[in-house]
């Protein structure tokens, strides 16, 4: 599916599903804009669009192929960008994905290119049907707009991991081992993913002596500028959270350890109690004579040395090791 978006300078007008054979007017002034968003595209319209504006084959095969990491690459009349969006699905077999977004950025024009809806560049989109907001301040801004709104989506993931670890430091004296170490490993899994998705799309906002690794016109600067701290944000959290889990893990893996010293403890007792009745029962079974063994004064009194000397060696053992 493909979708136009054109703004006309000149007549301050939006345009949309715009004859896309026509595209040498609609790019002929650099003060106006052309959106186009290849959503669920095929094959054939991806090359139809890369032969309208003769991208280079190896951009055209990484929109083909998953690529697993962020990047700008520079072909001097246009820039090509790699972004990914995640979608957090906590109740999910697979917890968090990732969705992918070309992007071809041009002087006056920016094409977009994704599998799976994105709510950013729905909203853009959307508006971009009865207004002009995000496209009269040349690709650059358009391409911030879009970028941002994938950024914030970040935080409310991250708001809820925050809440999960804290739910988990407290549940992790209730329930069973198994479910809380599963818990404890979704969650690490979560924060590397969104750690090595933002990093690689951290640096290409990077501003090495304030010099951007593609064009950006003054004015639209500090949305960039923002832009970048709210990833260097993110990276952050992951980073603190990261941190919370491990301590979390290795406290609960102590809180165990310490409930298994303590089991054994008490199975260490038993049986050292247990050892010397064993003894004395098993060496009087062996027909050895008991004195006034024919009297049940004798059954009385050894139960009830037994039970004297189960008693004293539990509290003696109680008191030393407990």
């Amino acid at each position: 599916m493909i979708k136009t978006y054109f703004y006309n300078h000149s007549q301050q007008e939006m345009y949309h599903d715009v004859d896309l054979n026509k595209i040498d007017e609609f790019l002929h002034s650099n003060e106006d804009l052309l959106w186009i968003d290849l959503f669920n595209t095929s094959n054939q319209e991806l090359h139809y669009i890369a032969n309208l504006f003769n991208f280079h084959p190896l951009a055209i095969e990484d929109c083909l192929q998953h690529s697993p990491r962020a990047k700008v690459d520079n072909y001097e009349d246009y820039h090509f960008f790699v972004f990914h969006a995640l979608r957090y699905h906590e109740e999910s077999d697979t917890e968090i994905t990732t969705v992918e977004l070309n992007v071809f950025m041009g002087p006056n024009y920016i094409v977009t290119i994704h599998k799976r809806p994105m709510h950013s560049i729905g909203r853009i989109a959307a508006t971009s049907l009865k207004s002009k907001e995000y496209m009269n301040r040349g690709s650059d801004y358009l391409l911030y707009s879009i970028i941002d709104g994938i950024t914030d989506e970040y935080f409310p993931i991250l708001d809820r991991i925050s809440i999960r670890i804290d739910e988990i430091e407290d549940e992790m004296y209730e329930h069973k081992m198994e479910i809380v170490t599963e818990e404890f490993l979704a969650l690490k899994r979560t924060l590397i993913l969104i750690r090595r998705m933002i990093l690689p799309q951290k640096r290409v906002f990077a501003n090495a002596s304030n010099q951007w690794l593609f064009p950006i016109q003054e004015d639209n600067i500090p949305f960039y500028i923002d832009l970048k701290d709210h990833l260097e944000r993110i990276a952050d959290s992951t980073e603190t959270f990261k941190e919370l889990v491990n301590s979390a893990l290795d406290t609960y893996y102590s809180i165990m350890s310490a409930k298994t010293t303590e089991n054994l403890n008490i199975l260490t007792m038993i049986s050292t109690i247990m050892l010397p009745l064993t003894f004395i029962t098993g060496f009087f079974g062996m027909n050895v004579p008991l004195p006034f063994q024919q009297s049940w004064y004798m059954t009385i009194f050894v139960c009830v040395s037994l039970a004297g000397l189960s008693w004293w060696m539990w509290w003696y053992l109680r008191r030393k090791f407990m």
